[in-house]
């Protein structure tokens, strides 16, 4: 596809041009989310902007512009080719309702520089010193009070705690060389394209539905079962390592992370 028509299919779907780029020489496009105040759908074109040639794929990812006119980048940026394009801004416009939202300011919450997800606003550094202070030397107090008072029988009583979760893992391991005698083999049918999140199943047994705080798209899928997928959304407490990578799995693994499909009907069966 020539510059002009990249450039005539982002006007067609109402994007207009940055003047600058502050991070790079391409053209950078963008435009208010349909629905999220204080949203910006971005696009960097892959076009130069010197030389008026492609460069590269083009990049989609969702902005929230905070309360001093900066930019934090909400959602991970997905790269794709001319033909992929209006799919992949639908697809990132739908990952806005998966990002989470500060609980004092109710602005976006966005990853910082440090890993950490916090508040595009930073509105905690109004309070959270004084809080955190106060707090700190509350805590500090009352761990000192009670490691003074803390009785003989509070000790005995910890002890045996600490017996019976170890006579629970014992339990916990026998439960599971058990299971792995009658392993199986666990599939789906999961194709390029699907909108997915992930659950959690723990001897095959569901455990946790990661909806709404994860959301991605398949890319492809080979002839092993291997998944390729971006996710354009993550606010959870899972690494990029973390998630799922095939559509198998088996049971004799005592937990499993594996992929729900937001866009269709999907199962999880047992191999034939």
């Amino acid at each position: 596809m020539s510059v002009v028509q990249r450039k005539a299919m982002l006007k067609a779907e109402g994007f207009f041009p940055h003047k600058k780029n502050a991070k790079g020489t391409t053209i950078i496009y963008s435009r208010k989310h349909p629905s999220a105040k204080f949203v910006r759908v971005v696009v960097d074109s892959g076009i130069d902007s010197k030389t008026n040639k492609v460069v590269g794929k083009v990049g989609v990812k969702l902005c929230f512009v905070n309360r001093q006119k900066s930019w934090r980048e909400i959602t991970t940026e997905i790269f794709t080719t001319n033909t992929g394009l209006v799919k992949t801004i639908k697809a990132q416009e739908a990952a806005e309702k998966f990002v989470k939202n500060c609980k004092h300011c109710k602005a976006k919450k966005f990853t910082a520089k440090t890993g950490n997800v916090v508040c595009s606003n930073a509105c905690w550094t109004a309070w959270a010193g004084k809080k955190k202070s106060a707090t700190t030397q509350k805590k500090s107090s009352q761990k000192i009070a009670a490691q003074k008072t803390k009785p003989a029988k509070q000790r005995n009583l910890q002890r045996k705690k600490t017996a019976q979760k170890m006579t629970q893992r014992a339990a916990q391991k026998s439960s599971q060389k058990k299971s792995q005698k009658s392993s199986k083999k666990i599939v789906a049918e999961i194709l390029p394209g699907d909108l997915v999140s992930v659950e959690r199943v723990e001897l095959d047994i569901f455990k946790e539905d990661y909806t709404g705080r994860i959301l991605g798209i398949v890319m492809s899928v080979d002839q092993f079962g291997k998944v390729n997928v971006n996710w354009t959304a993550n606010t959870s407490n899972l690494q990029s390592w973390d998630m799922p990578f095939t559509n198998h799995y088996n049971t004799a693994h005592r937990q499993v992370l594996r992929f729900k499909v937001l866009s269709r009907s999907v199962e999880w069966e047992e191999a034939a």
